[in-house]
């Protein structure tokens, strides 16, 4: 996330809707390289469904929508499909005709304000990551760069919920962000933040998402620099603003760009059941995190993620205090390097503490952390991490955390995370 990718600038950005979660916060660094590890199919196609935002990219709660341009429109679409046959039941069959990367890169040119272009790259429908298009474009004002990326999703999935949600402002610092419902079913996202969660460099990064009610996926991404990262700022904001990038997203031609993606096939019927355990909802990690606070702590404010990851924000009287928390199935593997050094319970527990300085842009920031495994197949994680603000992108309110590390410990410890097993 640190480094410019410049062969593949965009097709990263999410990882995680669902971008939206390692870069929505940090836990500890060792958590998020070993989830990565195990969850990795997970996060390829997570990658596919979000290309470009960050969002997620951006991490990004809302719902929104998409503008559908009649056919004769000369936004809509430039090129034809083939036509459509009538299946002996009723049903429409169309094959969609393939888009390459000039293809896209002129449809983009054509849609935005007069200007010069450089730097120019292009995915076709075809490619094996998903169409894109990216370009350095300058009005007059200073070069930006700006990229699209189109999937398919699933309609009203939770990977959909979460990509289309506005970022929870103590995960992520950003100025503005909507999300609507429009009239044919669509949701629409605009976002506008900034590239680095902890703003040490001032480059900033404007969104727009179009989920349509079929399940296609358009983003757009533009920044007030010519490369999303490791180039100086060369404007004081991106070149095309939320009206824009509205107008944008919502042009009907990349409605065809998703539909000429090809769709993989179904497995069979008799593929083997899957084995993997499925994620913890974040509503119930969150639940049980505050049933397990002291009774002198008042929560003033708390959220988390779709899954796996919770949060609250205590007062003891001292000053705010941020507590968060990960549960997650599957972490066995890697477990000796994680927890070397640490303690093994007489149940065969698991555990390490970390006393460090916090990750994010704030001054004085301290992270205390106890993490656990417990024994058995399932690796079932809980890591639970104490900071002494209530916000790490601000500087710290208070000497130490609310929690001491004896406190996290016998939360992390805890039967009732069993619960979740």
């Amino acid at each position: 996330m640190l480094e410019n990718d410049r062969q593949d600038p965009f097709e990263d950005r999410l990882g995680a809707a669902l971008r939206d979660a390692g870069d929505g916060f940090e836990a500890d660094r060792a958590t998020l390289v070993t989830a990565g590890r195990v969850r990795g199919r997970r996060a390829l196609l997570r990658r596919r469904a979000a290309v470009v935002s960050g969002v997620a990219g951006v991490a990004l709660a809302g719902v929104g929508g998409v503008l559908v341009l009649p056919a004769d429109d000369p936004a809509g679409p430039a090129r034809s499909t083939a036509a459509s046959a009538g299946t002996p039941n009723g049903e429409a069959t169309a094959a969609a005709a393939a888009f390459t990367g000039d293809d896209l890169l002129r449809e983009l040119k054509g849609l935005l304000p007069g200007g010069t272009y450089g730097e120019e790259s292009g995915r076709g429908s075809d490619h094996q990551l998903g169409p894109a298009a990216h370009l350095v474009y300058d009005d007059g004002a200073g070069a930006a760069a700006i990229g699209m990326g189109f999937a398919r999703v699933e309609p009203g999935s939770a990977q959909v919920r979460e990509l289309m949600a506005c970022p929870d402002h103590n995960l992520r610092p950003y100025d503005d962000c909507t999300s609507d419902r429009l009239p044919d079913g669509s949701t629409l996202r605009l976002y506008q933040g900034y590239e680095y969660p902890d703003l040490r460099v001032d480059t900033k990064l404007w969104t727009a998402d179009l989920v349509t009610a079929e399940g296609q996926h358009v983003s757009v991404s533009e920044w007030n620099s010519p490369a999303e990262k490791g180039a100086p700022v060369s404007r004081d904001e991106p070149p095309l603003s939320a009206e824009r990038l509205r107008e944008l997203v919502t042009a009907g031609v990349w409605r065809e760009v998703v539909d000429a993606i090809p769709k993989s096939p179904k497995p069979p019927r008799s593929a083997a059941p899957r084995t993997e355990r499925p994620e913890v909802s974040g509503k119930s990690v969150g639940d049980t995190l505050a049933a397990l606070l002291p009774g002198r702590l008042d929560v003033v404010s708390r959220g988390g993620q779709e899954s796996e990851y919770a949060y609250v924000v205590v007062d003891d009287g001292q000053g705010r205090s941020l507590i968060q928390v990960n549960v997650q199935y599957g972490m066995a593997d890697g477990a000796g390097q994680v927890y070397a050094g640490g303690e093994i319970l007489p149940d065969g527990t698991r555990l390490v503490t970390r006393q460090q300085p916090g990750e994010k842009a704030g001054s004085g920031v301290v992270m205390w952390t106890v993490d656990t495994l417990r024994p058995g197949p399932a690796g079932f994680r809980v890591v639970i991490s104490a900071f002494n603000t209530g916000d790490q992108n601000k500087d710290a309110t208070r000497d130490a955390p609310a929690l001491s590390m004896e406190q996290l410990r016998k939360i992390a410890l805890s039967g009732e995370w069993d619960r979740l097993r």
